[in-house]
């Protein structure tokens, strides 16, 4: 897991000067695993898949970057790419990752058991990078950091799948965003996905105890020390039938309205819910979010 480290947004996408090389290995080091696709879509929306082939191909030939083969109904072969060992110590000096620790997968087969989730972690960070360009917005590849993990208390941590970082540009005004994102391929119980609001509330709610006699006492929550507000949690559905994924939002919105912890996070921090297909489809800018305090779908900034 990665310790949360500050962020500042970056532009819009990966300067074209900056190698495409560097960048690959700066993306795969961020997200740990992607398709070429996505990569593509994620460093040059405008390039071609050949291009990145060409760079990925190159990496695996030197060793720093491998890949496991999706199952495709279609056997077609589309690979999914992660650092190897040697390409993980190569990014520690990458500047953009600077302060982060290495990640490395190991082999093929801790490859694919990560792959289905944290594909789909991908997808939804490029659907709001979709969204951030066509509305001029600031959210590039640098501002989605992914298994972020902060204590609550009594040896426990909540660990949120991403927490995003995103700058809504309005002529002159420029407002910073952030979020906790939890993204759901129905694998879970609807009942363990709600437990996770109780975790965030817990982090709301926690101060650590100071360390050392002459330590001064604590002076306001531990999220402080990363957010200048609490980030609003956000969760993406997927997996399951409009019905299905219906009823897990529904108890989410239960969650809210029964444990008091909850409901005090809620009266301060915004908290949503939408499904996957409709972040693609629609962009998350639109009216797709469902408010887990009730009320009509909106979109994610107006929560």
């Amino acid at each position: 897991m990665t310790s949360p480290t500050p962020s500042t947004p970056a532009s819009l996408a990966p300067s074209p000067a900056e190698p495409l090389r560097h960048q690959v290995l700066a993306a795969l080091a961020q997200h740990r695993i992607a398709t070429t696709s996505q990569l593509r879509r994620m460093l040059r929306p405008d390039g071609t898949r050949q291009l990145l082939s060409r760079v990925l191909n190159k990496l695996r030939s030197d060793g720093f970057a491998d890949y496991t083969l999706l199952p495709d109904a279609n056997r077609s072969r589309t690979h999914a790419w992660y650092l190897t060992q040697e390409g993980s110590r190569l990014t520690r000096d990458l500047p953009v990752l600077r302060g982060r620790p290495p990640y490395s997968i190991t082999s093929t087969t801790a490859a694919s058991l990560k792959t289905p989730h944290t594909l789909t972690v991908v997808r939804a960070h490029l659907s709001f990078a979709a969204d951030a360009r066509r509305l001029g917005h600031e959210h590039g590849p640098w501002d989605w950091n992914p298994e972020v993990s902060h204590s609550i208390g009594e040896g426990e941590r909540v660990v949120a799948d991403a927490v995003m970082y995103y700058t809504a540009v309005e002529r002159e005004h420029r407002r910073k965003l952030r979020a906790f994102v939890e993204v759901d391929r129905t694998t879970m119980s609807s009942e363990r996905l709600a437990v996770k609001l109780i975790e965030y509330a817990r982090l709301f709610q926690y101060e650590a105890p100071p360390v050392g006699r002459r330590r001064q006492a604590a002076t306001g929550p531990s999220w402080l020390r990363w957010y200048p507000v609490f980030p609003r949690v956000l969760f993406v559905l997927t997996g399951a039938s409009r019905a299905r994924l219906g009823h897990r939002m529904s108890d989410l919105q239960a969650m809210v309205a029964q444990h008091p912890l909850v409901a005090a996070l809620a009266r301060e921090v915004p908290l949503g819910a939408a499904v996957l297909e409709d972040l693609e489809q629609l962009g998350p800018g639109q009216a797709v979010w469902v408010p887990l305090t009730g009320g009509k779908h909106r979109p994610w900034t107006d929560l």
